[in-house]
Formats: structure tokens, sequence, C-alpha cells
């Protein structure tokens, strides 16, 4: 047989510009795309040689690096025995297992998991959780979500109508979606929580007789602006949450996994939610995969609704090969050293993005867990940051004001170093 020739760089990138569509970007004047040809450790191979460090864990869920071996045994073991099952009516054992490590690893009481395919659709599924949970217990007239501003929860409908609806991604549709109820955005700073708190409370109270549930990130703003609060605004949320009769909901997906410094953002509170969603850095970066836990009280109350299930079943629920990746993603988190790596991190970028704050335009720096950001004092010139990052060796994909890094926990202190590097010259010329 005749060998088919491979396209060159230049024609695939071409094809890339002329057809095909990159997350927020445009068809008709498409940004700047770099073709990847190969991945392994912290390091992305870019079509010309250049190898950059990945100082965003491919949007935070490539913790353990590219192209780890025990991953990829994972995947290909379950390969050799099928790549996927219709979840309706049949199950396997990597979905079952995995199930029983959630429910192991999540905060005491969240003991019912929803394997989803994605994290816009495990917060359409929590959402429908809240929703039928009121009906089931006979308040059919809570509908609304009470939410705070600043929030990102997604690119789905359900998801959109609790992001921001003034600065948020998606305020062009703010007329088409179902309108919910927004607090004020936590404080920065421990000072502001009692002030926050009663606005929240005040909020929350007026709308209580048509308020479902509450749902936030947990400590960690992320695409919405990277805003970091105490961890106080949980134990506020979940006070409120009982008063009102409300289900609280916290989106750890991007939080979950250790990211913030805990295992799960909730625990820095001491707060079980009652419904709680995961995705992202739960197979490593490697398929699509999300889980939406939740409390026995809320599988009953929903039970109770008038159709009797969980309404949601997505074609590849349970995939076999992302709850085998998954498995193996949590056993290399299983002797905690984890830990010890967020807090390197922690410390590396806290001292590296110590001096940014002092350079022209930067109006803050702060830091969480494995989590570094630069902000600005005005939107960021993405194509000139991007290029400067490259040529210090690192991969940024900087939003708005914001430059920032979430990288994977195996960077090493080099690693970190550069990065701290990279964002300082981005943020110099942004």
């Amino acid at each position: 047989m005749t060998a088919v020739p491979t396209a060159s760089s230049e024609a695939l990138l071409d094809f890339d510009r002329a057809h095909l569509w990159h997350p927020y970007t445009s068809m008709t004047d498409p940004a700047p795309t770099r073709l990847v040809t190969g991945a392994a450790g912290v390091r992305l191979t870019l079509v010309d040689g250049t190898e950059v460090v990945d100082a965003m864990s491919s949007w935070w869920a490539a913790i353990h690096g590219y192209n780890h071996p025990a991953l990829n045994a994972a995947l290909a073991a379950q390969a050799a025995d099928f790549a996927h099952v219709m979840f309706g009516g049949l199950t396997h054992e990597p979905a079952i297992r995995l199930a029983q490590r959630l429910v192991d690893l999540a905060p005491a009481g969240l003991e019912h998991v929803f394997l989803a395919d994605s994290g816009s659709v495990s917060v359409e599924v929590a959402l429908k959780m809240v929703l039928q949970y009121q009906r089931g217990v006979g308040h059919p007239e809570r509908t609304r979500m009470l939410t705070v501003r600043g929030g990102y929860h997604g690119d789905t409908f359900g998801c959109m109508s609790v992001c921001d609806p003034v600065g948020g991604m998606h305020s062009m549709f703010a007329d088409v979606l179902p309108e919910q109820v927004f607090a004020p955005r936590p404080p920065a700073a421990e000072d502001g929580v009692a002030a926050w708190a009663e606005a929240f409370e005040a909020v929350a109270a007026a709308h209580a007789h048509e308020l479902a549930g509450i749902i936030v990130e947990p400590l960690l703003q992320g695409a919405g602006g990277m805003h970091v609060y105490p961890a106080a605004c949980l134990a506020v949320m979940r006070e409120v949450a009982d008063r009102h009769g409300l289900v609280l909901v916290l989106d750890e997906i991007a939080t979950g996994f250790g990211r913030t410094g805990t295992f799960f953002a909730a625990e820095a509170a001491g707060v079980t939610p009652d419904v709680m969603c995961l995705g992202k850095a739960l197979t490593g970066g490697y398929l699509t995969l999300a889980a939406v836990l939740c409390t026995p009280r809320i599988a009953v109350g929903l039970s109770h609704s008038e159709s009797g299930v969980l309404m949601h079943g997505p074609t590849y629920m349970g995939n076999p090969l992302a709850c085998a990746v998954a498995l193996a993603g949590l056993d290399l988190l299983a002797d905690g050293a984890w830990k010890a790596d967020v807090g390197r991190i922690h410390a590396a970028l806290t001292a590296g993005l110590a001096p940014v704050r002092h350079l022209p335009g930067v109006v803050d720096v702060r830091t969480l867990g494995a989590v570094g950001v630069v902000q600005l004092d005005h939107p960021v010139d993405v194509a000139k940051a991007t290029e400067v990052a490259i040529e210090n060796g690192v991969w940024l994909r900087p939003f708005r004001d914001l430059i920032y890094t979430m990288p994977p926990y195996v960077s090493t202190d080099e690693d970190l170093a550069r990065i701290c590097t990279a964002i300082g010259a981005a943020a110099g010329v942004a």
C-alpha cells in the first residue's frame, strides 16, 4: 500500500485557521494557535521543536503532567478489555471502584455519585438535583438559585445562568437565561467577612420563598476573575442554606484534588455541601469526566419528585476508559505527597511573583495553593503576552486583565522559577 503523505505543519495550521473554532475565538478573525507535536512531564513540544513548560496544566487538569506511565498503563489496560459500554442498565468495575473512591475521599455525608462527561454537564446535573429535590419535598415554587457576583460555572445554558450576568463572559445571553439571584462577591480579606455575611443573608432572606439552592466556587472563583476569598464565607453559606431550607452546591471542578491546599476546598472551612461537582483534574487531563456527589437527603428528596428518577443520562456516562484513568490518577494522590508539592509550589509562586507586584500596571498579585495570579489595570494583550512567555520557555493563557498560572504538581523548582520569570516578562509587555 502507498503511504499517505503527512500534511505539512503550514497546511494543518492553514486549515485550522480557516475551519476550526477554538475556545472563545473568532472564526473570521482567529487568534494565533501553535501546533503541539508532543508532551511529556510538564513540557509541550511545538512543531518547530520549541519546548515550553505548561504553566496552565491544560486548563488546570493535567496535575500529574503529560505522558505519565501509570496513567498510560491504566488507559491501555482498560482499552484492551473494552473502551465503552452504555451505562443504562449496565455497569462495570472501573465506574464502581471510582464511585467508591470518591465517596471515601469526599467530605463525610456525600454518598451518592453521578458520573457526568464534563464539568459543565456536572453543574447542569447539580442544578437538576436541586430543583428536583425541592419538588420532591413539596416546594415546586422554589426554582431560583442564589449565587455570588464574579462566579463562573460553565458554558451551557443552566451554567451560564449562574455565572455573573454583568461582568461575566456570558452577559450577552442574560436576556434569554433563567434569572437567578446574585449576592455581592465575597471579600478578599477576613476583615470584610462580617459585612459581606450580613449582605448575603439579607439577599437570601428577601428571596427565600423562591430560592431552591446556593451554588458557588469555594475559595477561588476561576474564570470569573481568579478571585480568592476567605474560608469563613463558606461557613456563612452553609448556615444560610440550613436556615432557609436551601441546597448548598459547591462547584469544586477547578479547586478539587488539592489545588487550593486541601484535597477539596470545602475542607478549609470544615463545610460539607449537599451537592459537590468535580471534574478537570479527575482524570489528570487524559479524558473528559466529571462527577456529582450528593447526600442521601438530597437523593431521597429528589426521588420523591414526580419523575421518581434523576432526569439526566449522558451517552458517555461512566466511560470505562475515563474511569480507569481517574482511578490511576487518584492512586498517584493516595500517598499524600501532593500536599507537600502544592505547599512547595505555593512558596515558589509567592516568592517568585513578589517582584512582579512593583511593575507598572500591576494592581495585585495573589496566590492560593498551587495558583498564582497577577492582575493588571488594563486588559492583557494576549498575543503579545503569549509570545513573550514562549520566548521565556513557558506556555501561558492570559485572559481579561489576568496573567496567571496553575502548574502541574510535578513541576520542579526550576520549572516554577521559569514560570515566574515568564509571568513577569509577560506582565511587562501586556
